[in-house]
């Protein structure tokens, strides 16, 4: 390591994330209008700042409460994302934080009348949540917090190791498969969720 760099930036917060959208109305209606994060800045143009490449486009951003956003690009073809074809739905998500179970079932309630499926509420045992698509095909996840910030840095002191360990057995796990030993997917050395286990036939 260069002892000569300067120390990374201190991260504040997320500041957006942002995805395709095939159409910035029915976007805008799902985020503004059913949950509730107002639309709060539009740029528009032919170039693209960051490459110069010419693709002409409407980027738009909703506001959440801690003054981050989640922010889509309309590219005016009525084109959505295609999912990556190697990994299951439920995997690439976003997650926002709400306040309160209470208010993980009020928006179930919306989200339902509006004819959108809601799986959950789900116990995570520290947190719990609900699971939705949006109309790109983006799975969100709405999450109450149940653990407190103790049992938070409880958490955070052995998150290294644990993952040091995992490390140490992909590792092996490698080896294995390279010579023709092991075909499975690579399994956790711990099961932090038993009671999703089918029972033994």
């Amino acid at each position: 390591m260069n002892a000569n760099l300067p120390p990374p930036a201190a991260v504040q917060q997320l500041h957006h994330y942002a995805y395709r959208a095939r159409d910035a109305e029915e976007t805008r209606h799902f985020y503004e209008d059913i949950l509730g994060l107002p639309l709060y800045h539009i740029i528009q143009s032919d170039y693209v700042p960051s490459t110069g490449e010419y693709c002409p486009y409407t980027h738009f951003f909703f506001r959440l409460q801690d003054g981050s956003f989640i922010a889509f690009f309309d590219l005016g073809d009525d084109v959505a994302a295609e999912p990556s074809p190697n990994t299951p739905k439920w995997v690439n998500h976003i997650s926002f934080r709400v306040n309160t179970v209470q208010e993980l079932e009020n928006t179930k309630a919306r989200l339902q009348a509006h004819g959108i499926e809601v799986l959950g509420v789900t116990d995570h045992h520290i947190f719990k949540s609900i699971y939705f698509f949006d109309p790109n095909g983006i799975r969100l996840e709405l999450t109450a917090q149940l653990a407190d910030e103790f049992e938070m840095l409880q958490e955070s002191k052995t998150a290294h190791a644990r993952l040091a360990e995992w490390n140490v057995r992909k590792e092996q796990w490698r080896k294995e498969r390279a010579s023709g030993q092991a075909a499975a997917p690579l399994k956790p050395q711990t099961n932090d969720r038993p009671e999703f286990v089918p029972p033994a036939s």
